[in-house]
């Protein structure tokens, strides 16, 4: 069938928002948006994945973990000297700290000069963290039901905007207000991009922010009828369930495009792209992205 895990996938969101990568069920997951310095999972990890500095992992399944550690070594490999930091969910975080020493040893690397990468604990829950070289942005981490333990990340941009009470004001009241220590401005975050690993279909509907995204990620492993039980069963989300929420959604969907990934492997690109293009509401055929 073809799929190549580090054949990439190109989407160019905006001038100034693309996602490359590639994501088939059981072959590998991994997403890279360059401009956001951030990299959401990591299944394989292509050369053009090393500049960037944050990575955030989903859930422990291979084809979304298995090269966490590749991207840390290659980086040392290529001269990168910043520690790129790896958001780890907590409940993997000390199985993650024995899974990398074990990786080292068995590569020969002498217990002395291990070193453990720069793991950063994450909790689903409503705390959003500062991402550690991008003060314009931050991350929220959200509990997805899958078969393992898993979430998902919402990235949220932040921006300064005039107090209400200070708007009109001549520009010299402004500074002078600034030198007297008075704060004029209050901090204005926005759901910017969404992504989340594996989950089943009603984890779609647990997280309502999930559809204040401007881009949301999300899988639909399986596209067949007949497939919705057995979507279910194995953890993810059938295409159908997908459109239930886009026809049928209990809330408002201010999602400007959905991009649709983790496809089975036993799907041909030909396949999925026709199913997609033949199951999909016209309104939302604009909308509509596939990451392969």
């Amino acid at each position: 069938m073809s799929h190549n895990a580090l054949r990439q996938s190109y989407i160019k969101l905006e001038p100034q928002t693309t996602l490359h990568g590639f994501s088939i069920s059981g072959l590998a997951t991994y997403l890279q948006i360059p401009e956001l310095d951030v990299v959401f999972d990591m299944g394989e990890c292509p050369i053009s994945a090393l500049p960037l500095n944050h990575v955030f992992l989903t859930h422990s399944h291979g084809d979304h973990s298995r090269c966490l550690m590749r991207h840390n070594s290659l980086r040392k490999m290529m001269g990168i000297q910043k520690p790129a930091a790896y958001y780890i969910p907590h409940f993997l975080m000390e199985k993650a700290k024995k899974w990398i020493q074990a990786e080292a040893e068995f590569e020969g690397v002498p217990p002395g000069k291990f070193k453990q990468p720069n793991l950063i604990a994450i909790q689903a829950n409503n705390q959003l963290h500062q991402l550690n070289y991008r003060k314009d942005l931050y991350v929220k981490a959200f509990a997805v039901k899958h078969t393992q333990p898993s979430l998902g990340y919402t990235i949220f941009k932040s921006k300064k905007k005039l107090k209400q009470e200070y708007i009109g004001l001549p520009p010299k009241e402004l500074i002078q207000l600034r030198e007297n220590g008075i704060e004029i401005q209050k901090q204005i975050l926005t759901p910017f991009v969404t992504f989340i690993g594996d989950c089943i279909g009603e984890s779609l509907l647990d997280e309502a922010h999930i559809w204040e995204s401007r881009f949301l990620v999300i899988e639909t492993t399986f596209l067949d009828q007949g497939e919705e039980e057995m979507a279910k069963a194995k953890g993810h989300t059938h295409l159908k369930e997908v459109i239930d929420i886009l026809v049928n959604s209990p809330f408002i969907i201010k999602t400007e495009k959905i991009i649709l990934k983790h496809f089975s492997m036993k799907y041909t690109k030909d396949f999925i792209l026709k199913r997609i293009r033949e199951s999909i509401p016209d309104d939302w055929h604009e909308k509509i992205l596939v990451l392969l």
